[in-house]
């Protein structure tokens, strides 16, 4: 398993959140995503590599900016 972490801005609560979870989730390989809204980090656990440009898209899907990984 890999664990990657990403900057998110743009979340202020828990609907952000689920958002976010929600579509990062949908990509092929991810067992888990955990979102601190507080500090915008976003951890991804998923069983093979992800590409961050997936994951960017994602986050854009959901309404939010990837800022860093």
């Amino acid at each position: 398993m890999s664990e990657f972490t990403y900057t998110v801005t743009g979340m202020t609560c828990s609907h952000c959140a689920d958002s976010v979870t929600k579509e990062i989730g949908t990509l092929s390989g991810v067992e888990n995503v955990d979102v601190d809204v507080d500090s915008g980090r976003v951890t991804v656990c998923s069983a093979e590599p992800l590409n961050t440009d997936d994951i960017r898209a994602a986050v854009t899907e959901a309404g939010y900016e990837l800022i860093a990984s």
